[in-house]
């Protein structure tokens, strides 16, 4: 057989495919592990929360790590990464957030930096001294998530779930307020201010305030707001009274809010409602007057002194305001005098009248031609007119004041003219000052050395005087004295040696009425009186030496 005829007859292998898949036990456990991985990374990146980036302008105390975000006291993430921005103007923070919490970050979310605090209105984050600082978060009211925040330089004042609403104030400069002063109601810190900024046309000032529950149904549509800061000093018949609303007021500034009795009772005011901040209580306070004449005065005097807001006095009582000062020229004369714009509130003067009169005051008060008579009546008949008074001789303040001057010129009132003007008196100011020059301008012109000096001589001869006396006084009582005394022993000797004369003798002479016996009862009873004249004389002397210089005085 040929070598091809016996590759032919050999037998051929053919390829069946597998009928079913056998897997090798080697692979069983590889699989299962990787399963198992899957499962576990699958889970945990299910259970893990949102990845955000937090952007600040310096990150003091925010460690990787370590600072946690914290949401009512709980924690609800933790800091991963602290590093600075590609510009490296401000500090990037990496949070991973919690599972829990992902439902909370939204894109009006708020986050801080909580570290110890110190301000005028208190003192925050004290917790932070041994737990170290962390970052504080309030959660927002929109729907949408976002992961990239800018975070706040300080603390919101209010969280979004603190009870109680928002208003605005607006006023003509900030004055001594910022953020966190408080505001009082009736004394009791009732809310703080928020924010504050200024209006686009440059020309105000908007403050953002919260008021706390239960004090903000108190703020009404006519609540009033005022500047409570400092103090409030004001003097009465009752002596001076000084007010503040509390010492934070006083250093950091405050507010207060109240309604005035005659406002209606209405619901409380909606949020965000804007009001006017007043400069104090009495200005807030004050009852809008519904019936006011305008009117003109013209002085030809110095207004130094009377500004905007003096007080307008009928009979020394305010019945209104001063509300501009200025000058008037005429082109004609080129006369230049002082302009006074006032303005007279009738319910002023009604509100004195006395029980029995109001309800007539009030009628006539009502009508404007009845007005216009009561005036023209008062200015032409009886003499009202308007004079410059000082209100304080040491501010200088002066105001206006209505009284009666029965000779004064005679005057009309026109009433055609847009501005009434009444008239006035010359005051009386200028006149007390020129006194009180001419006091001091004499005062100035006495020789004060002049008589300085003559009244040091005049002393030091007094001075002398007085020691010629004591000199005096001293040799009488230490030599004239002792001679008195010595005298009147001598003579006290004689007259009992006499005395006893007398007695020895009566034996001898026959009958008391002798001659000899009588005349020598006669000398003794002179001698005698001679003595008792001396003793008192010495015993006066004794107890008045000066006597013997100044003379005898009454008794």
């Amino acid at each position: 057989m040929d070598e091809g005829n016996d590759r032919g007859n050999l037998p051929q292998a053919h390829v069946e495919p597998r009928k079913g898949l056998h897997i090798s036990v080697v692979w069983i456990i590889p699989i299962l592990a990787a399963v198992i991985a899957v499962g576990i990374a699958a889970q945990r990146i299910m259970s893990e929360g949102p990845t955000i980036t937090i952007v600040f302008k310096s990150a003091g105390g925010v460690e990787a790590g370590k600072t946690v975000v914290k949401y009512k006291d709980v924690v609800i993430g933790q800091v991963k990464t602290v590093q600075l921005t590609a510009d490296f103007s401000r500090v990037e923070v990496t949070v991973k957030v919690a599972k829990s919490a992902a439902g909370l970050i939204v894109e009006d979310a708020k986050f801080w930096v909580v570290e110890p605090r110190v301000s005028l209105g208190g003192i925050s984050g004290l917790g932070t001294l041994l737990s170290g600082n962390y970052i504080g978060f309030e959660a927002g009211k929109s729907h949408k998530k976002q992961r990239r925040f800018i975070g706040l330089e300080t603390p919101p004042m209010i969280t979004t779930d603190q009870p109680g609403r928002q208003f605005a104030l607006k006023a003509a400069d900030l004055g001594s307020l910022g953020i966190g002063s408080p505001i009082y109601y009736h004394r009791l810190k009732a809310g703080e201010v928020i924010a504050y900024n200024l209006e686009d046309d440059g020309k105000s000032v908007m403050i953002k305030i919260f008021i706390n529950e239960p004090y903000d149904k108190y703020v009404i549509p006519e609540t009033r707001f005022w500047n409570a800061s400092g103090l409030d000093v004001s003097v009465g018949a009752s002596g001076m009274q000084v007010r503040t609303q509390s010492v934070v007021s006083l250093l950091a500034g405050g507010l207060a809010f109240d309604t005035p009795p005659f406002a209606p009772k209405t619901d409380p005011a909606p949020a965000d409602a804007i009001f006017t901040l007043y400069s104090d209580q009495a200005t807030a306070m004050k009852k809008p007057e519904s019936i006011a004449a305008h009117y003109v005065l013209y002085f030809n005097e110095s207004l130094r002194g009377l500004s905007v807001g003096a007080p307008v006095t009928l009979l020394g009582l305010p019945t209104g305001e001063v509300t501009e000062v200025g000058v008037d020229f005429d082109p004609k004369t080129l006369k230049i005098r002082g302009r006074v714009e006032i303005v007279s509130f009738a319910e002023r003067m009604t509100a004195r009248l006395g029980k029995d009169q109001t309800s007539a005051g009030k009628a006539l008060m009502q009508s404007k031609d009845q007005r216009e008579r009561l005036m023209r009546l008062l200015v032409e008949e009886r003499g009202l007119r308007a004079q410059l008074k000082s209100g304080s001789l040491i501010t200088g303040q002066l105001y206006v004041a209505f009284d009666y001057f029965p000779d004064a010129p005679k005057a009309k009132i026109n009433w055609n003219s847009e501005r009434v003007e009444l008239p006035v008196m010359p005051s009386t100011v200028h006149d007390l000052e020129g006194k009180l020059t001419g006091i001091i301008t004499k005062l100035d012109k006495l020789p004060y050395e002049e008589i300085g000096e003559d009244l040091r001589k005049s002393l030091a001869s007094l001075d002398q005087m007085l020691k010629d006396a004591d000199k005096a006084l001293n040799h009488i009582d230490g030599e004239l004295m002792p001679a008195l005394k010595a005298t009147l022993d001598k003579l006290h000797d004689a007259v009992s040696s006499a005395d006893r004369v007398l007695k020895s003798t009566d034996a001898t002479i026959v009958g008391k009425d002798a001659p000899v016996q009588q005349e020598l009862h006669d000398a003794l009873k002179e001698i005698a009186g001679a003595a008792r004249s001396l003793r008192l004389l010495t015993d006066y002397l004794e107890r008045h030496p000066e006597a013997l210089i100044r003379g005898k005085g009454g008794e």
